[in-house]
């Protein structure tokens, strides 16, 4: 794709401090996109910043914890009086501690359900609200091949993911006729900071590489490729998908 394919772009990118958002944002800026750099705790990610400087991007860091709703929508005014207008969504944040059904506390229950859905629902509100009143967007959320197959111990995260990949398809009914699109990427195990315990140890790595017909642990550039892509003119009949980024996990 054309590095300067989302030229003029500005992306908000929730949780893009590390790992799959922090891949996202800088593909994004790469492109071309200015970048709204959504963080729960601003004292991070300013490597990335500067990172993301260096190609010209103008960056604006702002404090996003998705589980509030207030901060939500100051960060999101925040971008806009920056620059006007937000283009792409990147609804990356999300959490899901391993546990097993049986022990689920209600704690654990409600703070899945605030990041990975009622946060997302949220910000893809605020955002939305702007895109309408543009006639324009484009919005990809980070779902999980967890929303299609059973994962032992995570059933909560598995619940919020499959409900993910249908209001994905609901924003993009009620959004079509603003010219918004609404799709959603369902990464397989990917290589982040948040995985490394699991997959540095060697017995679930086997585990994890056996269910993977490509044979591979996906790196987070194989899911912000796909974002972008998601986010071009190139795809601009698509909506309503997720697109799977597993190696073939769920086609068996």
């Amino acid at each position: 794709m054309k590095s300067d394919s989302l030229e003029g772009k500005v992306a908000l990118v929730t949780g893009a401090a590390k790992g799959i958002g922090k891949a996202c944002a800088l593909a994004l800026a790469d492109a071309g996109a200015n970048i709204i750099f959504g963080l729960k705790d601003v004292s991070t990610g300013g490597e990335v910043i500067e990172q993301i400087k260096k190609m010209g991007r103008d960056v604006m860091p702002v404090k996003m914890d998705i589980s509030k709703i207030q901060e939500i929508n100051d960060a999101i005014q925040a971008g806009i009086k920056h620059f006007q207008h937000i283009d792409i969504l990147v609804n990356n944040a999300g959490i899901g501690a391993p546990n097993n059904a049986e022990n689920v506390i209600e704690k654990d229950f409600d703070e899945t359900i605030n990041v990975n859905l009622k946060g997302t629902f949220f910000t893809a509100q605020a955002v939305g609200r702007e895109m309408i009143k543009q006639r324009y967007g484009r919005i990809i959320n980070i779902s999980s091949q967890a929303g299609f197959v059973a994962l032992e111990t995570e059933s909560v995260y598995c619940m919020t993911k499959a409900a993910l990949a249908h209001l994905t398809k609901c924003l993009a009914l009620e959004w079509a006729k603003y010219n918004i699109t609404v799709n959603a990427v369902a990464p397989t195990f990917i290589k982040t900071p948040g995985t490394r315990k699991w997959l540095d140890n060697e017995a679930f790595h086997a585990s994890v590489i056996k269910r993977i017909p490509l044979g591979r642990i996906g790196d987070p550039m194989d899911v912000a490729g796909p974002v972008v892509f998601l986010a071009s003119q190139e795809a601009s009949l698509i909506t309503g998908a997720t697109l799977m980024i597993d190696g073939g996990w769920t086609i068996q």
